[in-house]
């Protein structure tokens, strides 16, 4: 299971700090029965916008992930929320088959 966000950095306010925040809370965030990886990548063209994907076993254990269990990644998050913009992108069920080229 695959969620995917795009996020804005507000003014004032850089990719690298968010990132610096993103990589302490994932560490955190990462340690959830079913946490599977994160990837955070800039987006092409668009310096204060980065894609960060979450890879998750399922839904539930997502949904069931308890950001206030920790106060540093709450800490985190709050701050995210005053100086960024999230869009959900969406949430992917991993591919049942994929097409690689050789």
């Amino acid at each position: 299971m695959k969620f995917i966000f795009e996020v804005t950095m507000k003014p004032g306010f850089s990719v690298e700090e968010y990132a610096q925040g993103w990589v302490e809370a994932s560490e955190i965030i990462q340690q959830s029965e079913g946490a599977l990886g994160t990837y955070l990548h800039r987006k092409i063209g668009h310096p204060d916008t980065v894609l960060a994907i979450a890879h998750w076993q399922t839904k539930a254990h997502r949904d069931a992930k308890d950001d206030s269990r920790s106060a540093r990644v709450k800490a985190i998050l709050a701050r995210h929320a005053q100086v960024v913009t999230v869009k959900v992108i969406g949430e992917y069920e991993d591919p049942e088959w994929q097409v690689m080229p050789p």
